[in-house]
C-alpha cells in the first residue's frame, strides 16, 4: 500500500509497520541541493522507538538506506528513493484483533474500507510507524529551508495537565538547543513533571495524549494564496495526516473564540526598518497569506488507543460483547516522538509552498 501527496514536491510513502521495509519517493527536489546525509539520519533517529521514558519496547535503528536520487551529497534531479528496515516486527500478537477489533483503532474501518486481507499487523500502512517516512522526506526539505534563513521548530506544549511555557511568538528564544534535547521541551522542570506523569500512565495500564506546538521563522511575508491553498490550509492538511493528530490551531487558536476584536487584533508598528505586528495572535498568517510574523501553530496529539487496561468491544463471529487486554509494545504517550514528524511535515509544507511559487516567479 502507498500514499501520495504533494505540488512543486511530490512525496510518495510505502509499505507497513510489519513489512520488511517502509519507505519514501520525493520528486522535485532541484539538482544540486545539498543533502547531508549524517545530519538527515540525525533528525529521523529523533522519532526512533526504543528510547524514552514510556516508549515502546520495540528498538529499531531506523537506519536511512539512501537507493537513488542522492550523489556525492547532492540531489542528482531525479526523484530520492529512501527505506528503512524492519528489524524488530512482533506480529503474533495481531491476529486475533481480525476477530476482537481493538477499541478507537483502525482494525476495523480499515476492513470495511480495503477488505478482510489488509495488513493491520501493527497498524499497516495506517501505523504511526510511517512517519519515519515522513521523516525522511521532512529532513531533507528541513536543510533545504535552513539554508534559506527558514527555521523550524517544535516542542512538547502538554502532555496530560503538565504544560511547558510556551514560545514568545514575537521574539522566540530556546530554538537552538531544542533538537539537541533528549526530552524536547524548554523548560526542563516541567519536562521532568511530564516524564513522571507518562511513567504513572504506563504503570497503570494506560497512555497520555499531549498538545506539541510549533513555530517558523524566516519565511518572507507575502507567500501563500487565498482560500484552498492557503498557508494555513495547506499546513493543516499535512498536519492532519499524522497518525493520532486530533486538531491543528493557528496563533490564539481556540482562544479567539473568546476574546472580542479589541483584544485579538494584532497592531501594526515599524520594528527594525520594517512593517511588523506588535503581537502575534494571527500566527504569521492572515487570509492564507504570510506577514513576515513567525508562524505559530499548536497540534493536539490524543492518547495511544492501545493500552493494558480492561476495554470493551465485540467478538465478530458471536456478536457478543468482551473484554480486551491489549498486549505488545506500545507508547504511553506518542506525542513525545511525534515532535520531529510535526518538525517534518511543516518542512515539507514550507518548503513545497516556497518552489511552487518560486517556479512561477
Amino acid at each position: 500500500m502507498q500514499s501520495e501527496w504533494g505540488h512543486a514536491l511530490q512525496l510518495t510513502v510505502f509499505g507497513g509497520s510489519h513489512e520488511p521495509e517502509l519507505g519514501m519517493v520525493l520528486r522535485g527536489v532541484p539538482k544540486g541541493t545539498p543533502v547531508d546525509l549524517d545530519a538527515l539520519q540525525a533528525f529521523v533517529s529523533r522519532r526512533a522507538p526504543g528510547s524514552g521514558v514510556g516508549s515502546t519496547a520495540r528498538s529499531e535503528a531506523d537506519r536511512v538506506i539512501v537507493q537513488r536520487g542522492i550523489a556525492d551529497g547532492a540531489a542528482d534531479g531525479g526523484e530520492i528513493v529512501a527505506v528503512i528496515r524492519n528489524t524488530n516486527a512482533d506480529s503474533k500478537l495481531y491476529a486475533v484483533y481480525r476477530d476482537v477489533p481493538r477499541p478507537s483503532q483502525i482494525d476495523l474501518p480499515a476492513r470495511w474500507r480495503f477488505g478482510e486481507d489488509v495488513d493491520l499487523r501493527g497498524g499497516g500502512h495506517f501505523s504511526g510507524r510511517m512517519t519515519a517516512a515522513y521523516c525522511i522526506a521532512g529532513g531533507i526539505a528541513l536543510q533545504a529551508l535552513a539554508r534559506r534563513g527558514v527555521r523550524i521548530a517544535a516542542h512538547l506544549l502538554s502532555v496530560g495537565d503538565v504544560f511547558d511555557r510556551a514560545f514568545d511568538p514575537v521574539e522566540p528564544d530556546g530554538l537552538d538547543n531544542l533538537p539537541f534535547k533528549p526530552f524536547p521541551v524548554l523548560d526542563d522542570q516541567a519536562g521532568t513533571a511530564m516524564q513522571r506523569a507518562i511513567a504513572d500512565a504506563k504503570a497503570d495500564g494506560d497512555s497520555l495524549g499531549g498538545s506539541i506546538e510549533c513555530i517558523v521563522t524566516g519565511l518572507e511575508r507575502g507567500r501563500g494564496t487565498p482560500l484552498f491553498d492557503g498557508v494555513d490550509s495547506r499546513l493543516a492538511s499535512l498536519l492532519f495526516s499524522v497518525p493520532a493528530v486530533r486538531a491543528v490551531a493557528f496563533g490564539s487558536g481556540f482562544q479567539a473564540a473568546r476574546m472580542k476584536g479589541s483584544e485579538h487584533n494584532d497592531p501594526y508598528v515599524l520594528k527594525n526598518g520594517g512593517i511588523a505586528t506588535e503581537t502575534n495572535r494571527h500566527g504569521g498568517i492572515i487570509g492564507g497569506i504570510t506577514t513576515g510574523m513567525p508562524i505559530v501553530f499548536t497540534v493536539a496529539v490524543k492518547p495511544a488507543a492501545s493500552i493494558a487496561k480492561p476495554q470493551t468491544t465485540l467478538r465478530l463471529s458471536t456478536g457478543e460483547q468482551e473484554t480486551l487486554c491489549i498486549e505488545g509494545r506500545h507508547d504511553a504517550c506518542i506525542a513525545v516522538r511525534a515532535v520531529p514528524v510535526i518538525e517534518a511535515v511543516t518542512a515539507l509544507a514550507m518548503y513545497d509552498l516556497i518552489l511552487e511559487e518560486t517556479h512561477a516567479e
